[in-house]
């Protein structure tokens, strides 16, 4: 009876939402997470390197022509673990609905239904999302998307891989140096000002 309730409640942790028997997905077009961005120095324009918005310790640079795809950018973290692929999104070739129902199908039969819908409730932005622990413990995360809209810089279907453990251990690194640098100038700056106002009309704009 024990081992029947234990055979039980595996199959049920299985097929709940957010857990994906599937391996999870750590490469796609030839890019890998994890690996350093300097395997990949002939394939990516490393002059292309900028920060990215709002994660100033994440670097993504522009990948040069990979047959399949039609661009793609690859990010990587500069500080917990520098130069190591955080995150691959590429966009394909093929832009057609076609090609991204049959992407759809492959990914589902591959790596199961996905845990997420992530497009817009009108259909212009189809996007799913599947998420995963590896057996290193680090949370990934697997987007598919097409994008239906009337533009040469939007439209078409696109995959992305992250690294989301990687990509928050970096920025926790980032924050703390940045901390650390800081209180580090309050330190040596820091000396007592004496201004000429005091009492409340230190403290009262005028």
């Amino acid at each position: 009876m024990k081992n029947k309730l234990v055979f039980g409640l595996a199959l049920l942790l299985l097929s709940a939402p957010g857990m994906t028997r599937a391996e999870a997905p750590h490469q796609v077009g030839g890019f890998a997470l994890g690996r350093n961005i300097a395997e990949y120095e002939d394939r990516v324009i490393m002059d292309t390197a900028l920060a990215v918005r709002y994660s100033e310790n994440i670097e993504e640079v522009e990948i040069k022509f990979t047959q399949g795809f039609k661009s793609g950018l690859i990010a990587y973290g500069t500080c917990a673990k520098p130069g190591h692929i955080a995150r691959i999104k590429l966009k394909y070739a093929d832009s057609s609905k076609e090609f991204y129902e049959n992407l759809l199908k492959r990914f589902k039969k591959h790596f199961g239904d996905p845990d997420e819908y992530r497009g817009d409730p009108f259909g212009i932005v189809k996007a799913w999302k599947w998420s995963f622990v590896d057996k290193h413990n680090q949370r990934i995360s697997l987007n598919l998307e097409h994008n239906a809209i009337d533009s040469e810089e939007k439209k078409g279907n696109a995959v992305k891989i992250t690294n989301t453990t990687l990509i928050e251990e970096d920025a926790l690194c980032y924050k703390r140096k940045q901390l650390d640098h800081r209180e580090r100038l309050r330190q040596r700056e820091w000396k007592a000002l004496n201004p000429e106002l005091t009492g409340w009309d230190l403290f009262v704009p005028r």
